[in-house]
């Protein structure tokens, strides 16, 4: 059974993105990021810039698109937080705030590696004050740009629940006043772990969008192995920046062939693995190598799951996949991190693949159930349709439809659905 794949954006065909769409998609984290280390309180922030949307969406259709959207964007979002301000009050604290940021044409700062403000915010998201469950969540919405429903949706919990989990974050960063900034040198070994699991979020947000139109977002992935970058800039000799990089890079190298011309799902199985990046696969695999010598072997699970990927980007068709290592990887895996139930329903398909569907499916019915789980029902109907029970395999798949999916991903199992009713595999 191979997984199905996302696929690219800007596939031949597809309509023209509105200018403040794409402008709010590609920059609007930097935005927020710039208003945040300004102003220096999220709420605050994210209530401009999206203040300053609605204004874009009010005079662009008058006045024409802007020269510099991202500017203009930005100088409304800080006019947007001085007006805010001064609404609150004339204490003098808030009317030097409101001074502070009057010099609206200012330009934009100057990004080095360490003064990033991107990279400060997810420092910020990631304080060890946060819980970890609440780091995550909090990136996901501010460093993603995912609105609370699509957080839910990949933390698997109700948009309610999570609206008051991210009130509650917001509410901890003031109250507890922490910092928008890179920790000091001798802090950061501490945060490295948070910083890298918000970073592949991050890029798994973009690998594989929650809903919309395209599968995948290329810029939300470009964007965090641009992080995952910075991150091994700033400590080049620790394992765990390596490894990210690493991991991301052997699985971005698989994206040019994980669509059809026509945007349509390609199974892993069934790419042209002619268009992988070798160049991306050679760098993440002289990453993984270099990592996993720093730690003499004692893998962990950002290791662990970088091998995986580059046991699948070494397969030169799908018949050389070595499923029994990758079996053994994900056991690895889960034995150094047993909550991971990505990974719990990742080793179902190698399980599948190295002792058959039946394997598999013994090791999927075994998993604790969720209700929000598509993808589980969704391996589980490719598993069953394995052993030729199309009816159950229908009715499995259709379970998976009751969620949240992009377009492409929803068309791609509607395609199997009508597939096994007429009784194939």
């Amino acid at each position: 059974m191979s997984e199905p794949e996302p696929q690219a954006e800007d596939e031949p065909g597809e309509p023209a993105e509105d200018p403040l769409a794409r402008t709010v998609r590609i920059e609007g984290t930097r935005i927020l990021a710039t208003l945040v280390r300004t102003v220096g309180d999220l709420r605050l922030a994210e209530d401009a810039v999206q203040e300053a949307t609605i204004a874009a969406l009010r005079d662009w259709p008058r006045s024409g698109v802007p020269d510099s959207p991202r500017a203009w964007l930005t100088v409304t979002a800080r006019r947007k937080a001085v007006d805010s301000i001064r609404r609150e009050g004339l204490r003098a604290s808030k009317e030097r705030e409101a001074t502070a940021l009057m010099d609206l044409d200012a330009p934009e700062p100057t990004q080095s590696v360490v003064r990033d403000d991107h990279l400060r915010l997810i420092f910020t998201c990631c304080h060890p004050a946060l819980a970890a469950d609440a780091r995550v969540a909090l990136a996901l919405r501010t460093l993603c740009g995912l609105s609370t429903a699509e957080v839910a949706a990949v933390l698997l919990t109700s948009e309610p629940a999570m609206a008051k989990r991210l009130t509650r974050t917001r509410q901890k960063i003031r109250q507890a006043r922490i910092p928008y900034r890179i920790p000091a040198a001798d802090e950061l070994p501490a945060r490295l772990a948070a910083v890298c699991a918000v970073v592949h979020a991050l890029y798994t947000s973009g690998h594989t969008r929650p809903s919309g139109d395209r599968l995948t977002d290329v810029d939300m992935c470009t964007e965090a192995i641009r992080l995952a970058r910075m991150l091994l800039g700033l400590l080049p000799d620790q394992p765990q920046p390596q490894a990210l990089l690493a991991l991301l890079l052997l699985t971005e190298a698989r994206r040019p062939a994980r669509t059809s011309p026509g945007g349509e799902v390609v199974l892993l199985a069934d790419q042209d693995r002619t268009r992988w990046d070798q160049a991306a696969i050679a760098e993440g695999l002289a990453l993984l190598t270099a990592s996993l010598d720093a730690t003499r072997g004692q893998a962990d699970p950002g290791q662990l799951q970088a091998a995986i990927a580059a046991q699948h980007a070494l397969a030169a068709t799908a018949l050389d996949t070595d499923w029994a290592e990758i079996l053994r990887l994900y056991d690895l895996l889960l034995s150094v991190q047993p909550g991971n139930s990505a990974a719990a329903l990742g080793r179902t398909v190698a399980l599948a693949h190295a002792h058959g569907p039946a394997a598999g499916l013994a090791a999927l019915d075994a998993l604790p159930p969720t209700d929000h789980d598509h993808r589980r029902h969704a391996i589980r109907a490719e598993l069953l349709a394995q052993q030729h029970r199309f009816d159950e395999a229908v009715e499995a798949m259709r379970r998976s439809l009751t969620t949240t999916l992009p377009d492409p991903e929803r068309a791609h199992r509607l395609r199997r659905i009508a597939h096994w009713t007429t009784g194939h595999s």
